[in-house]
């Protein structure tokens, strides 16, 4: 029997289709378990490609390397095609009953690795954590720009899941306004604080955690968990167990952890369903400077976290007309495979 299940802090419901209900193996590419490489043509994210980008913005260099040279092996760079570009955002006007602004943000690329081949789950664990440090790093500084209300950082692995370019990168977008499906989360997390008198996302680890059967993994600083309502096949959540509203606040030694939980639990993915694409995002408070005005209890009720979702089913017309998402894994088969992987 199919089940409806509703996610306690945004409200979303999904049906965990389990008549329908697939094993890895239906998911894994035909002809093995790893997909066919990409051939490679010109990129411009490869080493001594630099000045096929536009300048860089920041880097991880080797001593005495100059900037948009080869000798790095983090680099920031602004997308060459932006869906925002940067100034300050005037205010919103109307046009009978529609409202418009201009669209001012940032939008960069984060180049993870100089290798056209290493995924992310390919690199080592200090070169992660580089990458995360990097990730930090960029979401200050924009968030130091004051008229930025949310920073968004995602990558998107893969054709499938929406990436353009096959070198490895992640994307950050920081917008003048706070993206609807963050506001659902934040006014959840808020009522929820009322109600539990304690942070929702706290609230939910300890009950994962006790229930174990969604528990993919599990260090001393992380948790990752198969979600109650999960929307996909496989889909995680990576949440930090130290109460935290930004990823910011990751301390150096989580960072190290944060690098190994990382690196495991996408190696997981790639071993038990054969590398797929997948899109990778970063829910976090807004630019801290300026959400304790609108939400004034937000470093409380409210806790970052990554989600990582593979591309394994479409999104098709029952989900678009009706905002349910259906699943033909329940995430306790999901969060089994992927343990015993």
């Amino acid at each position: 029997m199919s089940e409806l299940r509703k996610d306690l802090v945004s409200g979303r419901w999904v049906i965990i289709a389990t008549e329908r209900s697939k094993r890895p193996d239906d998911f894994r590419p035909s002809g093995g378990m790893a997909r066919i490489p990409e051939a490679v043509g010109f990129c411009p994210f490869c080493e001594g490609n630099e000045g096929k980008t536009p300048p860089e913005v920041f880097a991880l260099r080797g001593a005495g390397t100059a900037p948009d040279s080869p000798g790095w092996s983090v680099r920031v760079v602004p997308n060459k095609f932006p869906a925002l570009n940067r100034g300050t955002p005037p205010p919103k006007a109307t046009q009978g009953v529609f409202q418009w602004m201009e669209g001012t943000g940032v939008h960069e690329v984060v180049i993870e690795n100089t290798d056209h081949a290493l995924e992310l789950s390919d690199l080592s664990i200090p070169h992660i954590r580089d990458v995360l440090r990097v990730f930090q790093q960029r979401i200050k500084t924009i968030e130091g720009e004051l008229h930025y209300q949310y920073v968004q950082l995602f990558k998107n692995k893969g054709k499938e899941a929406g990436a353009s370019l096959s070198h490895p990168h992640s994307q950050i977008v920081a917008t003048p306004i706070i993206p609807k499906r963050v506001k659902e989360e934040i006014y959840g997390a808020d009522r929820l604080f009322r109600s539990f008198k304690e942070c929702a996302f706290c609230r939910i680890l300890r009950e994962e955690e006790a229930a174990g059967k969604r528990l993919i993994e599990r260090n001393r600083h992380f948790a990752v968990v198969a979600p109650y309502a999960s929307r996909f096949p496989f889909e995680m959540a990576v949440y930090p167990l130290r109460h935290s509203p930004s990823f910011t606040d990751v301390a150096e030694d989580e960072l190290l952890t944060l690098a190994e939980t990382m690196k495991h639990i996408l190696t997981r993915l790639k071993d038990t369903i054969g590398d797929p694409p997948y899109n990778m995002v970063l829910h976090q408070a807004p630019n801290p400077s300026l959400s304790l005005k609108g939400w004034p209890n937000i470093d409380k009720n409210y806790h970052w976290h990554l989600e990582i979702f593979p591309i394994l089913t479409k999104v098709a017309g029952f989900e678009w007309g009706t905002g349910f998402y259906i699943n033909p894994v329940p995430p306790e088969t999901a969060a089994q495979f992927l343990r015993q992987t």
